[in-house]
This record gives structure tokens, C-alpha cells and sequence, in this order.
């Protein structure tokens, strides 16, 4: 498994990350400990995670992603020290059930911060991640911007600073942010510049064949300040995977499951998975693997963060990383993306 740097950290860690937002919901602790043993066997040694997880969220299974990890470390002597552990702090939203509906300023984030430390069992989060800005912008699937007054919304300035007291207590190593915008960026890094604040090492965004928005501003930021991408939905929610084609609905798929999630069900999304579905055939590639080892070969890619629900889905997506995509198979990809660009933001 490859390693690589975690932005200008002196962390390094697998080109595949797991992802574990099924853990609590989807997947029971047992099955979340036997993805854990496996990842870690294969050469993983980064886990993401969040303390809203599972997805959906849900008042009655909040938290219980951290609490497999918690108990996954528990029960295995010295499999902290292996593992590059990354959570994050949750954005504003209607989820009352978490400290009476949350936001991102520093009671929020300091107490979150202690509430995973608490499941996740361990004494330091190595990476904590703003999981969305408060502010109103354009990410979840919105591709276009629309104006808001934010005067009330917690400043990036006051979570910046809230995360820096974690870390020079000790309960965070580095710091990054999640579905952030290239304005937003330039906001953390200016002021870790100007205010002596930690620098984030990361940016946790979608991005698949389906999504590729991270190109347009963010790339160049990850490449030229060493902010790398976290790619998440690197499948789309299993639809690049082929699953869901022609109308099929898989009794465990997740947009069977969660109608609720409709960001890669159009028809753009069918009609562009069908075209790689068939550049996939024609060069003897299963699809989710060609579509998992573009993510994973993009210079400004730091970890492509996968998730299953099953250990053949987990084997199958540890298993694109030896996956060498040919000129032509990329130009293919390329030739598709002119046509459909990006088509689920």
C-alpha cells in the first residue's frame, strides 16, 4: 500500500483511506471490526470517520461509528499506534439531538472534540476536520452560488482558533476542513498565516468520474499549498459501481435503502455510468475498480476514502489500488467527462 504525506505534517498515510459512515447503521460493531482488521491487514493505516455518523443521521444511532472504532481499539493491544485516526466536528444543521442543534463555535467544538476522544477511546485525534463550513455556500450538491447574508454565522476566525486550543492541548495533532469552497481554503490558510494558527493539512470533498467540481479551484490549492484531497463518494454512493443501471434497485443499496439520497440518482448520472460502464467492458476492468483507481491516481490526491457495507464490496475496493490505468483507458475517461461534466455535483 502506498503512503503519502498528509499535507506538510510529518504524518504519512495509505493512499486508501477507510471510510466508516455505514458502521452503526448498515453494519453492526462485529462487521465494522472485521473491516477493521481486514483494511489494516491490506496496508490501510488511515481511518475517517465523524461524530454525526452513521448516515442517515439519527438521534438513536449518533456516535456509534466512533464507539466501533473505540471498542475495535479496545479489544486489539497497540492497534491505536497503527492507525492514523481522523473524525470530525459536525457543521450547523437540524440535529437537535447533538448539544441542542450545533454550530461551530469554540463550546461547540471543544466539547464535541471530547465526546469522540471519549467514544473513540483514545487520548488524540491525529487529524479533526470542520465537517462543513457555517456558513452558507455552495456544497452538498450545490454547484452554483447564491448570495446570503452569514453576520450571524460562527466566524471561520473563532473554529479556527477553537481547534488551535485542542491542539496545543494535546487532543489534536492537525487539523482540516471538509466541503470547504477554494474562498474558504484561502480563509484557513491565510490565518494560520496572519494569526499563527494551526494549518490545515487537508480538504475532505467529494470527487468521483461523476464530481469532478474539486477541479475547478480547489485542485490547484491542494497542489500548490500541499492541502491534499480526502476524496469522498469516490463511487457516488455505489452508483458507479454499476448497481443501480437500468433502474435496478439492490435490496441493500443505499439509495434503496435511504430515498433521502438523491445527489447521484438522475438521469445525467445513469446516462454518463452507463458510457463508463462500457469504457470499463471494452478494457477488461471491473467499473468500481476504474473508477477507484482514477481517484486514487490524481496528483492532487492524498487518500481516496472508501466505504462497504459487505467484505466482498471492502476486498473489491482495496484490491483498485493495484489497478494501472493505460493512457487510452484515461483518455476515454477524459473523452466522457466532456460529455457529461460533471453531472452530480
Amino acid at each position: 500500500m502506498e503512503l503519502r504525506s498528509l499535507g506538510q505534517t510529518d504524518l504519512k498515510v495509505s493512499a486508501i483511506c477507510l471510510g466508516t459512515m455505514t458502521w452503526g447503521e448498515q453494519n453492526t460493531e462485529r462487521e465494522a471490526h472485521e473491516q477493521m482488521d481486514y483494511a489494516v491487514a491490506e496496508g490501510i493505516n488511515f481511518f475517517d470517520a465523524a461524530e454525526m455518523y452513521p448516515v442517515p443521521p439519527k438521534a438513536e444511532t449518533q456516535g456509534s461509528t466512533e464507539a466501533c472504532i473505540g471498542t475495535w481499539f479496545r479489544a486489539r493491544p497497540g492497534a491505536r499506534d497503527k492507525v492514523v485516526l481522523a473524525t470530525k466536528v459536525v457543521g450547523p444543521g437540524e440535529f437537535s439531538w447533538i448539544r441542542g442543534g450545533p454550530r461551530l463555535d469554540r463550546a461547540n467544538v471543544l466539547a464535541a472534540c471530547d465526546a469522540s476522544l471519549k467514544r473513540l477511546q483514545t487520548d488524540t485525534i491525529d487529524l479533526y476536520q470542520v465537517h462543513w463550513p457555517a456558513r452558507s455556500t455552495n456544497y452538498f450538491g450545490q454547484l452554483s452560488y447564491r448570495a446570503t447574508d452569514d453576520r450571524a454565522a460562527t466566524s471561520i476566525e473563532e473554529t479556527h482558533s477553537a481547534l488551535a486550543e485542542l491542539v496545543k492541548a494535546g487532543k489534536v495533532r492537525h487539523i482540516g476542513v471538509s466541503n470547504e469552497t477554494p474562498w474558504g481554503v484561502s480563509e484557513w490558510l491565510r490565518l494560520s498565516r496572519e494569526k499563527n494558527l494551526p494549518r490545515p493539512a487537508s480538504i475532505q470533498n467529494p470527487y468521483s468520474l461523476l464530481n469532478r467540481s474539486f477541479e475547478v479551484g480547489l485542485a490547484e490549492f491542494a497542489h500548490r499549498e500541499k492541502v491534499g484531497l480526502l476524496a469522498y463518494s469516490p463511487l457516488a454512493f455505489g452508483v458507479l459501481s454499476g448497481k443501480y443501471l437500468h433502474g435496478a434497485k439492490p435490496a441493500e443499496g443505499r439509495l434503496t435503502l435511504f430515498s433521502r439520497f438523491q445527489r447521484y440518482n438522475s438521469e445525467q448520472a445513469e446516462l454518463a455510468t452507463r458510457e463508463y460502464a462500457a469504457l470499463a467492458k471494452t478494457h477488461g476492468v471491473e467499473l468500481s475498480q476504474m473508477a477507484l483507481a482514477w481517484v486514487t491516481s490524481r496528483p492532487f490526491t492524498t487518500a481516496n476514502i472508501i466505504g462497504a457495507t459487505t467484505m466482498e464490496q471492502l476486498r473489491s475496493n482495496i484490491a483498485s489500488k493495484d489497478l494501472k490505468l493505460s493512457k487510452d483507458l484515461v483518455a476515454g475517461l477524459e473523452a466522457i467527462h466532456k460529455r457529461f461534466t460533471i453531472p452530480c455535483p
